[in-house]
């Protein structure tokens, strides 16, 4: 389920998210993570560069540190993966309609990019994500999921999409016992979505 309200982080500085990874890792605050995420948005002045009124602007700082933190429980666990999965949302397509040349794979169901733009970044993700062994799909919205997992047996997973799908989509691969790793995006909604390819690189 995605958000009710509309982001962008693409303009908050780095450190940012390098404090959010610091935060995660002091598992200790967790409990705390209301108090912990409200002075971030005030140090960071995220309701101010957002546009986000106050709840949710902490609704999305806890939602990124929980998907840090599942990140870090799962990385030991997921590093020791051979066969491996890259599920990209198709809201990051440089174009969303006939310009895609990406093809449609109603048994899967997903898109197929064709390399059609070098500035695309689904186009750069998939190129990276190819290039590291990975099979990489293009997806409509995250409930192709497990029909794709149900065709594939891989051993880890990597996502991205929005922080709220992520928590979601982390329970249901932990059901089913998949390591996963999960890169945010920077900038939500039905087109034009963007996330951090230096952070994907680094995560694959």
């Amino acid at each position: 389920m995605p958000y009710g309200f509309s982001f962008d982080l693409s303009e908050i500085s780095k450190s940012f998210f390098r404090e959010l990874a610091r935060v995660a890792q002091e598992r200790k605050l967790h409990k705390k993570i209301g108090v912990r995420a409200r002075n971030l948005a005030e140090k960071f002045r995220l309701q101010e560069i957002t546009g986000l009124d106050v709840p949710n602007a902490l609704q999305l700082v806890e939602d990124l540190v929980d998907v840090h933190m599942q990140n870090i429980s799962e990385r030991e666990r997921f590093v020791k993966t051979k066969k491996r999965a890259l599920f990209l949302p198709h809201c990051a397509r440089k174009h969303m309609d006939s310009r895609c040349q990406a093809e449609f794979n109603s048994e899967l169901p997903s898109y197929k990019c064709a390399h059609c733009s070098s500035d695309c970044l689904i186009n750069q993700a998939t190129t990276l994500g190819e290039s590291k062994g990975y099979d990489v799909y293009t997806l409509p919205g995250g409930s192709c999921i497990p029909e794709i997992l149900k065709k594939n047996r891989y051993e880890g997973v990597v996502g991205v999409s929005c922080s709220q799908e992520l928590k979601l989509g982390g329970e249901y691969l932990k059901q089913i016992s998949l390591a996963a790793q999960a890169v945010p995006l920077l900038k939500n909604g039905c087109a034009k979505t963007t996330f951090n390819i230096e952070n994907l690189e680094k995560i694959l």
